[in-house]
């Protein structure tokens, strides 16, 4: 069963092909995410923590790494911070993304903030819609991206 392990500069200097092996995990075998978004992860990921706010998650199932999760940034004024999650080309369709936005939200819930979270799809992407819906996301709107066009943006209230 898939587990959440928080992501360290050495994970992602490991995921870069900087350094070597990380508590003995090893990558799906087509990789986690592009060089360019782990790259962007990884700056994202120090912000938070340098910050006091929690950051990216390896998703592991077995001592491999099929996936991550991440906050894309500290919660708004509002309470609401926005995640992200992706699976290895190889890994989905199994069930990971489901169990790891699951595990993030209570994480979340333990931590008591923030206290909401929002999340965007492609409409295009039906599989990501059905994650968040299995974990209790509304579909709040849609709104538009320079680089990514329409966008379906997802909300869920935290207990």
């Amino acid at each position: 069963m898939a587990k959440l392990i928080q992501a360290t500069d050495l994970h992602f200097a490991w995921l870069l092909g900087e350094a070597s092996s990380v508590d003995g995990l090893r990558q799906a075998p087509d990789g986690v995410e592009e060089p360019r978004i782990l790259a962007w992860l990884r700056r994202i990921s120090a912000r938070l923590e340098a910050a006091g706010h929690p950051s990216t998650f390896l998703i592991v199932d077995d001592g491999e790494v099929v996936g991550l999760c991440s906050f894309k940034g500290p919660p708004d004024r509002s309470g609401v911070a926005e995640i992200g999650y992706g699976i290895a080309e190889s890994r989905r369709r199994r069930g990971y993304a489901t169990r790891a936005v699951s595990l993030l939200c209570e994480h979340v819930c333990r931590s008591g903030a923030p206290k909401a979270l929002k999340a965007e799809t492609s409409p295009a992407n039906p599989a990501s819609q059905r994650v968040l819906e299995s974990n209790g996301f509304a579909h709040v709107g849609m709104r538009q991206d320079v680089e990514d066009g329409s966008l379906l943006v997802w909300s869920k209230t935290l207990d």
